[in-house]
């Protein structure tokens, strides 16, 4: 996935939006008021930084040589991904996914509840 196609299939997820609260080259991903992920161009190369379980963050890293620790992030909850060409796209959409799910079943019940009730979790949670 190059950098658009990462972007779109981010603001497919229901809810998603864009801001760019830090630098104007820094896309960060939300659903609601919470980041998801961010999404940027460096040195030619597309990167994201996407939410993660701590154990499945060392897994990731440990697999793919293009998945590092956060940049600027928590490095045990967080990865950034090179969207080098080097991970099929099934999988990064799997971690994209994954860090909204992580991120929607994190907020609060007043929150969450809502999207529940409208998106139903087979879809906030695949």
């Amino acid at each position: 996935m190059d950098y658009q196609a990462t972007r779109s299939y981010m603001l497919s997820r229901p809810e998603a939006w864009e801001d760019f609260p830090f630098y104007p080259h820094i896309a960060v991903m939300k659903v609601r008021s919470k980041m998801f992920a961010t999404l940027s161009v460096d040195a030619g190369i597309a990167r994201m930084n996407l939410k993660c379980d701590p154990v499945e963050a060392q897994m990731l890293r440990d697999i793919f040589s293009a998945v590092l620790p956060g940049y600027h992030m928590n490095k045990l909850h967080w990865n950034t991904i090179l969207l080098d060409g080097s991970i099929p796209n099934g999988e990064l959409e799997r971690m994209i996914d994954r860090s909204y799910a992580l991120v929607v079943k994190g907020m609060g019940r007043k929150e969450r509840l809502p999207l529940e009730l409208q998106y139903g979790c087979e879809v906030l949670y695949r």
